[in-house]
């Protein structure tokens, strides 16, 4: 077993590519770099705001921290990996580096939907009881449903690698540009994968039931409450909150529905269906941030704060400076 081990551990893999010409490299080299620094930018700051006021230490917001965090690892589990390899023409990547490269891919996917769903039932609690908000949302709750939405996605995610990895590999060319769960068990040697596939699509099933349950449950309460409530001014806060969460869970549910259509209609370009795939790991990683910067109003507020004080100080030092009046006593 050690020996098998050992020898696993030293397996080199290779990753497709995407069969671009030399200008199309370089255009997509530079697209993606700067797609990248935007959701890198956008998620950091986002990050750094809402850990530096206290008045953002609220569940809604805390949420929202998760979210980001889960979205760098997203995004930062492919995007730096393929450029390297898109740049140097290095298709080659270590066996630890591939399951490194997976687990946070699938971790990342899965911790959307929980985290959204978490969400949504914040927002459920926040405007269908008001009056029992903050005895069910302590901080303690807060902490209990993070923790719950990591451990179960990682539980569930580490089970699914387990059922793979416990094969020997039989080749190591990789049939996609990335490395996920599907393509390394492709590499093994096994024969029958029936375990895998069921329990594949029993999570992905699990967790897409739980998205959508939660957010359909939620809404139709909330909609009833705000047909209920005759305050036109509440109305309208609660509804601009839920469509931000609303976007966003509709442009994550899209993004995945767009790479499974790529890959079911089979007159589809092998490069289009790459990009439709890389897609669903950066949009929502680059759009979550900034969606919530525009349409929170705490957040816009303190980010405006942020670029006030940094500006602030030139001003002063600057033209806007008041000259000094000499006076005679």
């Amino acid at each position: 077993m050690y020996n098998r081990t050992v020898h696993v551990l030293d397996t080199i893999f290779t990753m497709d590519s995407f069969d671009l010409s030399w200008e199309g490299l370089y255009i997509t080299l530079t697209f993606s770099s700067l797609i990248y620094s935007v959701a890198l930018g956008c998620n950091l700051i986002l990050l750094l705001i809402i850990a530096t006021n206290s008045n953002l230490h609220q569940p809604m917001y805390l949420f929202l921290f998760n979210l980001s965090v889960n979205d760098l690892i997203g995004i930062s589990a492919i995007f730096p990996r393929v450029m390297v390899n898109m740049l140097s023409q290095d298709k080659a990547i270590t066996f630890l580096a591939c399951v490194i490269q997976a687990l946070c891919l699938h971790i990342y996917g899965g911790a959307t939907l929980l985290i959204l769903s978490v969400m949504a039932f914040d927002r459920y609690i926040a405007i269908c009881h008001p009056l029992r908000y903050h005895s069910i949302m302590t901080k303690g709750s807060v902490i209990t449903l993070s923790v719950l939405a990591w451990l179960v996605n990682i539980l569930l995610v580490g089970v699914l690698f387990i059922l793979t990895l416990q094969y020997p590999f039989c080749t190591t060319a990789l049939s996609n540009y990335y490395c996920d769960n599907v393509s390394i068990l492709k590499l093994t040697c096994a024969k029958e994968t029936t375990a895998n596939n069921i329990y594949g699509l029993f999570i992905t099933g699990l967790l897409h039931s739980i998205g959508l349950f939660s957010v359909f449950f939620t809404y139709i309460h909330i909609l009833i409450t705000c047909f209920r409530n005759r305050s036109v001014e509440s109305n309208g806060k609660a509804m601009h909150t839920c469509a931000t969460h609303l976007l966003v869970f509709l442009i994550y549910e899209f993004s995945g529905f767009v790479i499974v259509l790529c890959y079911r209609i089979p007159s589809t370009p092998p490069s289009l269906q790459k990009f439709m795939a890389m897609s669903f790991f950066v949009i929502p990683p680059c759009i979550n941030p900034i969606i919530y910067g525009v349409k929170t109003k705490e957040i816009k507020r303190n980010l405006k704060l942020v670029f006030a004080n940094k500006l602030l100080p030139t001003k002063v030092s600057g033209y806007c400076r008041r000259p000094t009046i000499n006076t005679v006593a």
